[in-house]
């Protein structure tokens, strides 16, 4: 596995991949960054930076993250959340043919290794609120007002 550190306007991301896939992106408060771009890490890299200039609104490189199945159910409808859009933890359980499993999408929500390409951060509270986000909420706050369509407007 190759790693590389880029520099993000929420702190210093983290990729981690080989050629089967892009297995974990994460988000760290400081750290150095990567001078050399490893080849396979190149267009993830690449992509990120886009989104971040605001020139991406989908990922199309190769990802390979690890976890269970139901986890892997979960990230999978997760990607079908389109940019700019939000969707609650409730809905995401109907999607996924459970209500009653909203702790469990919940859960594997947090635990998703692939941070903004699997969109968790689309993921809203039923009554429209803020809720749980692995890397902060404002840096949730910061990336649904990234995605949003109305630049002149807050979002929350």
């Amino acid at each position: 596995m190759e790693t590389a550190f880029i520099k993000t306007p929420l702190g210093v991301a983290k990729i981690v991949g080989d050629e089967n896939g892009i297995a974990v992106i994460s988000i760290l408060e400081e750290g150095e960054f990567t001078t050399t771009i490893p080849p396979v890490l190149q267009e993830a890299v690449q992509q990120l930076q886009d989104y971040f200039q605001g020139n991406r609104n989908d990922f199309n490189f190769k990802i390979n993250p690890s976890g269970t199945e139901f986890q892997q159910k979960v990230w999978q409808e997760l990607l079908n959340i389109p940019f700019g859009k939000t969707m609650s933890y409730l809905d995401l359980s109907k999607k996924l043919g459970d209500v009653k499993a909203i702790r469990a999408v919940a859960s594997a929500n947090g635990k998703n290794p692939l941070w903004i390409v699997v969109p968790c951060h689309r993921v809203i509270g039923t009554d429209g609120s803020l809720t749980g986000y692995a890397g902060g909420l404002w840096r949730k706050k910061w990336l649904l007002e990234h995605e949003s369509p109305s630049a002149q407007q807050t979002l929350f």
